[in-house]
């Protein structure tokens, strides 16, 4: 939690003030009770109106200085706060930014969203109070009892005693609660996790009429969170009521000592008045000094749990640093091979194990692509086709073998660099909100729109943009709601070739479309002046059995390479799916 405050750094200023006025207001308060003192032994003991008159109006100029104080402090305090949980949200955006898949995959998406929203929330929140109340609760609970040695020093005493005993009640709470808060916060992510899901998926549930059971996940998740916020609740709702005894205890004993001392003629009347608004000062202190603990309690836990994901670094830049440093200390200073005398892709015996999982998901795989190859990679599901992809453009790193783009092993490109080399369609055609305009020029910038309608043209998109009243200004809504899934996927097929890559993948991004416009988007892809190394994922042989090589996943490892024909004869495994799929074809035109 601590590091997370150099995001504070900009606010030094308002930091340091807020607290400062607090004190003010704080010093005024604890003036109040003396003036109320002298009102009555002086003013009213004698009957002295004009002297009463006198401190009536010192005590309404004392209210007005502490509200301007407090006005004052609460809004450097929220200034400080909003700024700082600004910078923190911006500054754990960019951190995620820089995560690899394997860093995100094992955080959790919903974890994620729960720490850029509500822990950082709840992070501002405990910053405001801590700036308002930290300093000045503490100093009006202490510079009570200084008062009260400068009334009595009998009276004092009671002061002495009652503090250290709410202090132990209200800090042993706070030791046992943080713990608590940070499961609190997990269970939450729970929720967030199950309600995310079926929001994502709420079609799905709808058509396998399964409202019912995940109701009733989302309830035994819910009943969860909500017990242990119950079981936290109680042990901080325990703070109030103790503190009230100790403090009413406390009270009965100052009545009843102020009592004896001013029938002794030790203390005047306005004495004892005195230090029974010292003691409700300490009250109401404490209350909000309770109610500070408890957020602060929970803005530590959050920002703990912010602080893991700082703490999280992509792997992949600690490994390209390691080789750096290594080729460097070899003195390898090799000269790499030209661009067109190596191909343009090589796997060599490259192994693929997720974080935290026991097999293999790719086992030695091995091929090169040339200058305009077209490369098809097919296989049942969860053999690996998009594993084998994702690695390409360093998603994720192999950890066996080695990946070369030109001649260069991928670790030794910088990752911007290397992306750029690259443009890919995942499998779920994802745009984003705002024009198609600014969604094809995420893979370029300053794409004009000749270039633009270039890329929708080869995407055999052109008919989808002219087909809008506002054309390239079309809206998009968040997701492509607005588009059918084929018109989606040419979108974000087009996005990918305004880049014009020297690799392009097609992560079975055709699913959607009809064979006609399957058929001729393959061919203008083969078209393109650029001649990219194009991969082409796919559960269809008609999608890829025109490719140069075509490779055969099964379980992670290829079981077949080479052509569509060779394959036929060659590999059992693409030779059952082509027939499963071209017995399903003859029977649809029989139909």
């Amino acid at each position: 939690m601590r590091k997370l405050l150099v995001y504070l750094e900009n606010y030094k200023k308002e930091s340091v003030l807020a607290p400062l006025f607090k004190m003010l207001e704080a010093s005024f308060e604890l003036l109040v009770p003396l003036v109320v003192a002298a009102m009555i032994d002086v003013g009213i003991t004698n009957q002295d109106k004009p002297y009463i008159v006198r401190m009536s109006l010192i005590m309404v100029a004392l209210g007005v200085i502490g509200l301007v104080c407090s006005v004052t402090a609460q809004y450097f305090s929220a200034k400080a706060a909003v700024g700082f949980a600004t910078k923190l949200r911006h500054g754990l955006f960019a951190h995620v930014q820089t995560l690899s898949f394997s860093e995100v995959d094992e955080i959790g998406t919903s974890t994620l969203i729960t720490r850029m929203t509500s822990d950082i929330n709840q992070v501002q929140s405990g910053v405001n109070l801590v700036l308002r109340l930290f300093l000045r609760s503490p100093f009006i609970v202490f510079g009570a009892m200084v008062m009260a040695f400068t009334i009595d020093l009998k009276a004092a005493m009671i002061f002495v005693v009652t503090i250290p005993l709410l202090s132990l009640v209200v800090f042993g709470i706070m030791l046992v609660s943080i713990p608590l808060y940070k499961k609190v916060q997990e269970r939450l992510d729970k929720v967030l996790g199950i309600t995310r899901e079926n929001l994502t998926g709420v079609r799905v549930i709808r058509a396998f009429h399964r409202e019912k059971e995940e109701e009733l996940h989302f309830g035994n998740s819910n009943r969860n969170l909500t017990a242990m916020q119950n079981f936290v609740g109680r042990i901080t709702a325990f703070m109030n009521p103790v503190t009230y005894v100790i403090i009413n205890g406390a009270l009965i004993a100052l009545l009843y000592t102020g009592a004896l001392q001013v029938e002794a003629g030790i203390l005047t009347q306005g004495e004892v008045v005195a230090l029974v608004n010292y003691m409700s000062q300490i009250l109401v202190e404490l209350i909000k000094l309770a109610n500070l603990i408890i957020t602060v309690t929970k803005a530590v836990a959050c920002g703990n749990r912010i602080q893991s994901v700082f703490e999280v670094q992509n792997s992949q830049q600690l490994e390209k640093f390691s080789i750096e440093s290594e080729s460097e200390a070899m003195g390898n200073h090799s000269v790499l091979p030209i661009e067109g005398e190596a191909p343009v892709v090589e796997f060599r015996h490259v192994s693929l194990t997720y974080q935290n999982a026991g097999d293999k998901s790719l086992q030695d795989i091995t091929f090169t692509a040339n200058h305009g190859e077209t490369i098809g990679i097919i296989g049942g599901t969860g053999s690996g086709k998009t594993t084998l992809v994702h690695l390409i453009p360093r998603f994720y790193d192999a950890t066996e073998g080695q990946i070369f783009i030109h001649g260069k092993n991928v670790k030794d490109y910088p990752i911007s660099s290397l992306r750029k080399k690259v443009g890919i369609v995942l499998q779920k055609a994802v745009l984003f909100h705002g024009t198609i305009r600014e969604n094809l020029l995420w893979g370029k910038e300053d794409a004009s729109d000749e270039e633009l309608r270039e890329a929708l043209t080869i995407a055999q998109a052109l008919e989808v943009v002219e087909g809008k009243d506002e054309g390239l200004d079309e809206n998009v809504s968040q997701g492509g709601r607005n588009f059918s899934g084929g018109q989606r996927q040419r979108l974000t097929i087009a996005r990918a070739l305004v880049r014009k890559p020297e690799i392009l993948i097609l992560d079975d991004s055709a699913s959607a479309l009809d064979y006609a416009t399957d058929a001729r988007l393959r061919s203008a892809i083969r078209g393109m002046k650029e001649r990219p190394v194009v991969f082409i994922v796919s559960q269809r042989t008609s999608s890829i059995r025109f490719a140069d090589k075509i490779i055969v996943l099964e379980d992670g490892e290829a079981v077949g390479r080479g052509t569509h024909d060779e394959l036929l004869e060659t590999c059992q495994v693409y030779r059952e799916i082509y027939e499963s799929q071209y017995q399903k074809e003859q029977q649809a035109g029989g139909v």
